[in-house]
């Protein structure tokens, strides 16, 4: 029930996901019986695989998340993450309210054994591959041990999901020397350079988009403007560029000739490719997808929920936290 486009777009990615993805064994939409009912008969969709869960309540874009979790015992959300909770299901995807969902799974499903504080890893588009951004908005007041697992999950996730063999590990600052940043930042360096994993060292904001990145860690309050400027620059990019083109017919014969191109980076770029963004640390897979989630969108954020549990993300980073803590005595 959570997203712009609930619960149309949500119940078509569904149906999509199903016809797609045979090794789904099932999926429960959890929302308004009668609503989610009259959209999935509007649709014709029907899949043995597929379950109505009923609820009560919806948690608002604009509420509190920790006291919606508390006061709507019954809400859509909340009723997901339990179904995770019971074991009834692995994995929740929802495109509500993104404080909501990260407040419900950590209350209810708490965190991975070793984890301090879940993350969420937010893939960009990066002529390498996808580089991911840990915390995207989770956790606003990290310690350094936070950063440190964040880039021990996300290389995790990295390695086990997308395929990639030894993930590259960079560290949001403000330049790319050694000694840049703050006494945060540097001390976080400090402990990914004793780390076990590929550290690259400090990165900035165009080595998002250019440099052989895999993972990008920072505290989740630089990670969600990071994040929300990225977006809003590609966005007004796109606006600026239709508005010049359509100055004069000259340059909308140019663009229909180059049409092709403009699409194809349209699609590199496109979250609706990557889906969602996965709640690292969790005891269960919780995978965020965007406010404006279309059918593709929702669709793709169901497969990288599955993706996920078939990886066996989660005992890979309690196995490489506990490693991590081995080498250098980090256990709390």
């Amino acid at each position: 029930m959570g997203g712009d486009k609930a619960p149309q777009a949500i119940v078509e990615g569904a149906r999509d996901a199903l016809a797609e993805y045979a090794h789904i064994e099932r999926l429960y939409l959890v929302g308004d019986e009668a609503t989610v009912k009259a959209e999935v008969d509007r649709l014709g969709f029907r899949d043995r695989r597929l379950e109505i869960v009923h609820s009560t309540e919806v948690i608002g874009m604009g509420e509190s998340p920790v006291q919606a979790v508390r006061k709507k015992k019954d809400s859509s959300l909340t009723v997901a993450v339990d179904l995770v909770k019971r074991g009834d299901c692995q994995a929740i995807m929802s495109a509500g309210n993104t404080g909501a969902a990260v407040a419900a799974s950590t209350i209810k499903l708490r965190n991975l054994r070793g984890v301090d504080r879940a993350g969420i890893a937010s893939p960009l588009p990066n002529e390498h591959g996808p580089c991911n951004i840990v915390d995207a908005g989770a956790n606003v007041d990290a310690k350094p041990v936070h950063l440190l697992q964040y880039a021990i999950m996300g290389a995790v996730y990295a390695r086990h999901v997308q395929g990639k063999e030894n993930p590259v590990v960079g560290l949001m600052c403000n330049g790319e020397e050694e000694g840049k940043g703050t006494d945060f930042t540097r001390e976080v360096f400090e402990l990914l350079k004793a780390s076990h994993l590929n550290f690259r060292g400090n990165v900035e904001g165009h080595d998002l988009f250019e440099t052989k990145l895999d993972v990008v860690v920072c505290d989740g309050f630089t990670g969600n403007v990071v994040l929300k400027s990225c977006e809003a620059t590609a966005k007004i990019t796109m606006k600026w560029l239709k508005q010049e083109i359509y100055k004069s017919p000259i340059r909308k014969f140019g663009a229909m000739l180059a049409k092709g191109a403009f699409l194809a980076a349209k699609e590199r770029g496109s979250y609706e490719t990557y889906g969602g963004s996965p709640l690292l640390g969790v005891n269960g897979i919780c995978i965020i997808a965007h406010g404006s989630s279309s059918p593709r969108a929702a669709k793709n954020a169901i497969r990288v929920a599955a993706e996920a549990v078939r990886h066996h993300v989660n005992p890979h980073i309690e196995e490489e936290i506990q490693r991590a803590e081995a080498l250098s005595g980090l256990a709390q």
